[in-house]
């Protein structure tokens, strides 16, 4: 049925699409296939763009283009949920972001990207949700989320993304596999527009089509939640960075005072923060000028998370923990640890990525509750943490805590 899973105007190999949403079309309910939009071929002179910031009409390697750098182009007037976008990349090699946004709304959505810079690399390719305007690919990185990808320079390059439900997946060159393959699409938003963005780099688009296909079902595939994760926790609102001292624990009346928002990690333990709170976009200077990392850095956000650890007898627990991008750890109204890993300070790849086998430290625990808090600051790249206690048998001794004191 290659026919009816990619129109036969889709270019290369259909097959690659039948794989991913054949079940959906199996399980899909009849009035289905009448409720899609239409296939659509949008050429870069189309009143169809819509253009922003450093996006327009050009000439390269032969071709009419949509020209990008430093900004985006919506095709108007669609609404996608599953189906393919297929197109025709060049870009120079040089460092740079393009990729495709789909199913978003005004502050959410999905975003699939390209470094062209980081060719044959680990993380040539990132898929990352977005939260409150946030990007958040310092949290969700590794299978599912990052892949090698050969990008070459200055030749056409044929992308395709699929999308099928809950799950996508992104090809490069080769649309019989997968460069990336997506099984768990974080933002649960279902459908929305079609985008093409460059934060920045030039790149150049062509041969751009948009093939709808009937919708499969919403199924998550979420990861396992590791032994040991503290998944319960409560937030406070957000407060500037600058304003507040990280190293001085609240006192009874500031925990008090506060309205706590009770809020769960989510598979395999993280806490995407974007999720509750609308993201800080400093503009930081260390990007640019790395003898300034250390400054204080303008319209940096700050929120406490804390949650209660129930400890059997007077003991020392290890506790690891991975964040982003600064925290100071309290315990019962004591600070234990003070660290930085945001992107350009730390080792591996100074990108500041999220991994509970990040940091260690120990916790003396004395019988009963035990409150623990984390103050964490954002700079961009992702705000959230991830935090796991040996010995996690003993996972119920972590307790949910309660709205408001």
């Amino acid at each position: 049925m290659p026919g009816v899973l990619a129109p036969p105007s889709v270019r290369a190999h259909p097959g690659a699409f039948a794989s991913l949403v054949l079940l959906g079309m199996l399980l899909a309910p009849p009035a289905a296939a009448g409720q899609m939009a239409a296939s659509a071929d949008v050429p870069p002179d189309s009143s169809r763009w819509i253009f922003e910031g450093g996006a327009g009409i050009a000439e390269h390697l032969g071709r009419r283009c949509v020209m990008l750098d430093g900004g985006a182009a919506t095709v108007k007037d669609l609404e996608l949920r599953d189906g393919v976008v297929d197109m025709d990349v060049a870009t120079s090699g040089k460092r740079g972001f393009f990729g495709i946004q789909f199913r978003s709304d005004s502050v959410n959505g999905e975003y699939v990207y390209l470094r062209p810079h980081k060719s044959g690399l680990p993380d040539a390719l990132q898929y990352t949700p977005v939260f409150n305007t946030g990007l958040n690919w310092q949290l969700y990185s590794g299978p599912g989320f990052t892949a090698a990808a050969d990008i070459p320079r200055e030749t056409w390059l044929h992308v395709r993304l699929a999308l099928a439900g809950a799950q996508a997946r992104f090809y490069v060159g080769d649309t019989t596999k997968p460069a990336l393959d997506m099984p768990d699409l974080k933002s649960g938003i279902e459908r929305g527009p079609v985008a093409l963005t460059s934060l920045i780099g030039a790149t150049c688009v062509s041969n751009v089509e948009i093939h709808p296909a009937p919708d499969a079902p919403w199924q998550r595939h979420l990861p396992t939640m590791p032994p040991g994760t503290l998944v319960h926790w409560s937030h406070s609102p957000t407060y500037d960075a600058l304003e507040r001292d990280p190293e001085r624990p609240l006192s009874a009346a500031e925990r008090a005072s506060i309205r706590w928002q009770a809020v769960d990690a989510e598979p395999p333990g993280i806490v995407a923060i974007y999720r509750y709170r609308v993201a800080p976009h400093p503009r930081v200077t260390f990007q640019s000028d790395w003898s300034t990392r250390l400054d204080p850095q303008p319209g940096t956000g700050l929120i406490y998370a804390r949650t209660t650890i129930n400890a059997g007898r007077d003991e020392v627990r290890k506790l690891s923990l991975g964040y982003s991008d600064e925290v100071s750890v309290f315990l019962n109204g004591r600070i234990l640890y003070r660290g930085r890993s945001a992107q350009s300070f730390r080792d591996p790849g100074f990108l500041g990525i999220v991994s509970a086998d990040d940091d260690a430290l120990y916790l003396p625990l004395h019988k009963g509750s035990n409150e623990l808090v984390l103050a964490l600051s954002e700079l961009g790249g992702g705000w959230g943490f991830v935090a796991r206690l040996a010995d996690g048998a003993r996972q119920e001794a972590v307790a949910k805590p309660r709205r408001g004191s």
